[in-house]
């Protein structure tokens, strides 16, 4: 039987939006990590199925340098970041992802892999800024990259985490503490740079979580196994409001998202020791869940009131975890646990009362949200760090290698497309105006508008 499209739950982005979680961005923009309420979920429904190389491709824009950080939407503007020049940083090789298949594995590359390398040229940060409509360069922002050098994984840069903007300004954080807020000419407003100011960014594998905007405050999780702290800055003047001490031997490459409970606004932050909730306006911890796991770099999503997260690493574990708890609720709020089928890196999506998940050897898994239970799996092949993102009433997935897996949404697993541009991608798409947004290591993708 064909499972027709259900018009797109909305409760969660209103609950959302109204408490404050979400920036304050006109209904089309995607202004951060994972859309309007970092849900991966826009209601859009004029979207393409197919494209390629040569057809329905509105415009590419090639990018000053290269990055992992996905692009967002504001005010008609596509912005991304991007690490100019490149240096040497760990030895040895690093781990593949996609490990117990060797076949998928010989595919992974490292960032920037078959273009001239730009090493020995000075190290430049860069924030810029493209209309939505042609591609055009609107304005780029550049800054010296300075401090300790943090070792890098070899799959991305210091341009990994994903800008974000509340309509007004564009804050761009980077992988080694550098963090600029930008008015929407591309001009500076205010800066820091928090390898120099708070502590070590010299993170194993370098730095992975995005900044995040909570009604007046700019959040940030800083994870590293030196330090680790949760700082809160006044988003107009970049003066401290709080911060946090996480301790030591903490390890994070997520990103925290803020989601409305019985008893307000909780963030959720997912690290090596636990999934951990906290008052986003104070920064006082309110409940903490589960046990330690390697590498964390999965984002919760959540709707009505139940929090979904992949843990992260090899064969992750799904946590289903209720809102509103207090002290340890691994007993309590825990609605289920699904023990395997979780991703490594790509975050869940909860779209049309259903999860979907991808491990790292393109193993996809759609479960009922409501009871955890399995309603199929299939192998698309593919390396997949960017996270799914859902509209239309189809599920998008985006590989490392350049292919999108374009799922109807449902409780069968139908494919209705497989698309391929030439590239390597890790950044997530962003959706907009009619159009998916692609971001590859060194150019930027406006899809849709030509439909064949």
């Amino acid at each position: 039987m064909q499972i027709l499209p259900r018009p797109f739950p909305i409760h969660t982005t209103l609950m959302l939006i109204l408490s404050g979680a979400a920036p304050a961005a006109t209904a089309a923009d995607w202004p951060q990590w994972r859309g309007p309420a970092s849900q991966g979920v826009s209601t859009e429904t004029a979207l393409p199925t197919t494209w390629s190389d040569s057809s329905n491709v509105a415009w590419k824009a090639p990018l000053a340098g290269f990055g992992a950080s996905s692009p967002i939407v504001v005010d008609g503007l596509i912005v991304t970041t991007s690490q100019v020049g490149s240096y040497q940083s760990a030895t040895g090789e690093d781990p593949r992802l996609a490990r117990d298949d060797r076949s998928l594995a010989s595919r992974e590359n490292a960032i920037g892999a078959g273009i001239a390398s730009t090493s020995g040229k000075p190290l430049e940060l860069a924030v810029e800024a493209f209309r939505i409509d042609t591609g055009k360069p609107a304005w780029t922002f550049r800054m010296p990259a300075t401090g300790p050098r943090p070792d890098l994984h070899e799959k991305h840069n210091l341009a990994t985490p994903t800008p974000v903007s509340d309509g007004e300004r564009i804050y761009a954080w980077f992988g080694n503490g550098q963090l600029a807020a930008l008015d929407l000419d591309g001009k500076p407003v205010w800066r820091h740079h928090l390898g120099l100011e708070h502590g070590s960014f010299l993170n194993q594998w370098g730095h992975g979580s995005s900044p995040l905007l909570y009604k007046d405050s700019l959040i940030l999780l800083v994870d590293h196994r030196p330090v680790s702290y949760l700082l809160s800055l006044d988003k107009r003047t970049g003066k401290q409001r709080w911060k946090v001490d996480r301790g030591q031997n903490r390890v994070s490459h997520s990103t925290p998202v803020v989601v409305a409970g019985p008893n307000g606004d909780e963030m959720i932050v997912n690290s090596t020791e636990r999934v951990d909730a906290y008052d986003p306006t104070t920064g006082e911890l309110l409940w903490h869940a589960g046990s330690q796991r390697q590498t964390p770099i999965p984002t919760a999503v959540s709707h009505g009131g139940t929090i979904y997260m992949a843990r992260g690493y090899r064969n992750s574990d799904i946590l289903a975890i209720r809102s509103g708890g207090r002290g340890d609720v691994s007993e309590t709020h825990i609605q289920y646990r699904i023990p395997n089928g979780g991703s490594y890196v790509p975050s869940i999506l909860h779209y049309q009362g259903l999860l979907y998940m991808t491990n790292e050897v393109g193993v996809v898994t759609c479960a009922d949200a409501s009871t955890g239970e399995r309603l199929w799996r299939s192998r698309l092949g593919g390396i997949f760090f960017a996270s799914p993102v859902g509209a239309a009433g189809r599920v998008y997935l985006l590989s490392e290698t350049g292919e999108t897996y374009v799922l109807r949404a449902g409780r069968e697993a139908e494919l209705l497309a497989t698309n391929r541009i030439d590239g390597r991608f890790l950044a997530s798409p962003a959706i907009s105006s009619g159009r998916i947004f692609l971001r590859s290591d060194g150019t930027l993708f406006a899809i849709g508008g030509r439909e064949p």
